[in-house]
């Protein structure tokens, strides 16, 4: 049985270690990209393009355009292409259930218990009038943003929620001595009138003075959002949530990261200007990069970047992981490989799924995939590897902020759990569909558009037949289609010609898409048939 504090190495990696954690910065004019790193692995990643709007987080004014009572949901106009969607319980503010998402203050609200009637709703939120929200949910696909009336500011270690006067700790912080010297903490700050506060669970350890400069910070944004407010007319965002760089500081900058890199010498100067603010230490932790080589190249994030857009995810055991993104569903399929093991080919499989929900989980957080995600393991007999397996998952998923649910392993050998989208995945916020395949990834065969071809060309003789008629007809192609009727078909169209009395003669054009083709009628120059209507 492994001791107390011994390290265990599992597949070339070593579990119990102290890692060593770095936040790199990429800082460019079109885009910011952060990577964390533990002991050179990519762990976290997000993109941001300062040239677009933040939405998730962002305060603002809307109207209300319209009530569904069908769907218990008003529509609010905020000044996007579309309307934000509000659900009716989320008109009002739910104070406990912002105990349980202060890590992310911007997630979308539990459901209240208390229900209102549609008559409740119309006296209280008629339509045309004036509502103040918050994004908890960027527009998805064709989906606008979502919104909520329970507003928070979030700073380092208070979460600020205005319209309450609740002073709670969050309940990710389960030392009871910790929870009674924070709400002490909170009982001696002053606060402004209505205004509640929440402490974060990187309030665990800080002293009290850096509570009172987190306040004053959220009491100064307090007030500039109450003078937007009252200043501009709705539509309009009366606050918007910090960029990636500042919030680095505010989120990802914890006492437990050694260095932070960064290669812009204009934005090494603010973070640390930002990171002063906290403490000393922190500050002298920020690093200028000036070396030759982009530095995401340098740490080696570069090329794990690049693998998190692959679909097959290699395994260190030798075993891999196949991720399918769909609009509402992820699936992951779970292989073997190479891996044979040196125990029973149970043992086997049980080490090969242990290492694949790490990833997994992994996965989920660099992609910022969610919704519905079904994860196909590899068949296990035992129950006990299953339940083991099943812990490892809850494990591992227990660093990712969005909130999940994970259900165990059915009979089937399929995993089922949910997460949270807040935003587009990494690789529909990146990508764009082909505009060759048309987003399907496959194009179809030469064999396959060719029998397509020969029905056409077959139904266009058949109506020109009838209208007593020669036929004479002329066919453009793609080059490698008429690679195929040279080749493999030429027969089939001479047995065409000669059941209709016709004659067919074919143009190659390289620009034409594989899939198309173009039927025309050589006397007339009419089309007779277009693939790409």
């Amino acid at each position: 049985m492994r001791q107390r504090g011994e390290n265990v190495k599992l597949f070339g990696w070593t579990f119990g270690e102290k890692s060593n954690r770095m936040i790199v910065i990429n800082a460019e004019s079109l885009e910011t990209r952060v990577a964390v790193l533990e002991s050179g692995r990519l762990q976290e990643y997000q993109v941001e393009h300062p040239t677009e709007e933040r939405m998730v987080g962002s305060i603002y004014k809307g109207r209300i355009q319209n009530l569904e009572h069908d769907l218990q949901a008003a529509f609010v106009d905020i000044g996007m292409r579309k309307n934000a969607f509000l659900h009716y319980w989320d008109m009002i503010p739910d104070d406990e259930s912002l105990l349980d998402m202060e890590e992310e203050p911007t997630r979308s609200r539990i459901p209240k218990k208390k229900r209102f009637t549609n008559n409740e709703i119309e006296r209280r939120f008629p339509v045309g009038s004036e509502i103040v929200v918050q994004v908890t949910k960027g527009p998805i696909g064709t989906k606008g943003p979502r919104v909520t009336a329970s507003l928070s500011l979030a700073g380092r270690y208070l979460v600020m929620v205005p319209g309450t006067r609740m002073k709670g700790v969050s309940r990710k912080i389960p030392d009871d001595r910790e929870r009674q010297r924070l709400k002490s903490v909170l009982g001696r700050l002053q606060l402004p009138k209505d205004v509640g506060l929440i402490v974060r669970t990187a309030g665990q350890g800080a002293r009290r003075s850096s509570f009172v400069t987190d306040m004053e910070d959220l009491a100064a944004k307090w007030a500039g959002l109450q003078e937007a407010i009252a200043a501009k007319p709705a539509p309009c965002c009366a606050y918007q949530e910090p960029d990636l760089l500042e919030r680095v500081i505010r989120d990802w900058l914890t006492e437990d990261v050694d260095r932070v890199i960064i290669d812009s010498a204009e934005a090494y100067e603010r973070i640390r200007e930002l990171a002063k603010r906290i403490s000393r230490a922190i500050k002298a932790k920020i690093t200028l990069y000036e070396g030759e080589r982009p530095v995401f190249e340098h740490y080696d994030v570069e090329r794990q970047i690049e693998a998190t857009f692959r679909r097959h995810v290699d395994l260190k055991s030798g075993g891999c992981i196949v991720v399918d993104e769909t609009e509402a569903l992820v699936a992951i399929d779970v292989n073997t490989g190479r891996y044979k093991g040196k125990g029973s080919q149970e043992d086997a499989i049980y080490e090969v799924n242990l290492e694949a929900v790490e990833e997994v989980a992994r996965q989920l957080r660099l992609r910022n995939i969610g919704g519905l995600v079904v994860i196909d393991l590899v068949d296990m007999k035992s129950r006990k590897h299953q339940a083991n397996v099943y812990r490892a998952m809850k494990e591992a998923l227990k660093r990712d902020k969005a909130r999940i649910n994970v259900l165990p392993i059915s009979e089937l050998g399929i995993m089922e759990m949910t997460r949270q989208r807040v935003e587009e995945s990494l690789l529909a916020a990146t990508f764009v569909d082909c505009p060759y395949c048309r987003g399907r990834g496959v194009v179809k065969s030469a064999l396959g558009v060719s029998v397509e071809l020969q029905r056409h060309i077959q139904s266009a003789l058949r109506r020109r037949k009838k209208t007593d008629q020669p036929a004479e007809l002329q066919v453009f192609v793609h080059p490698t289609l008429l690679e195929r009727l040279r080749r493999e078909d030429e027969q089939l169209l001479v047995d065409i010609e000669a059941k209709y009395g016709a004659r067919l003669s074919f143009k190659s054009e390289p620009a034409r898409h594989i899939e198309s083709y173009l039927i025309r009628d050589a006397v007339t120059n009419d089309v007779l048939y277009s693939s790409d209507k």
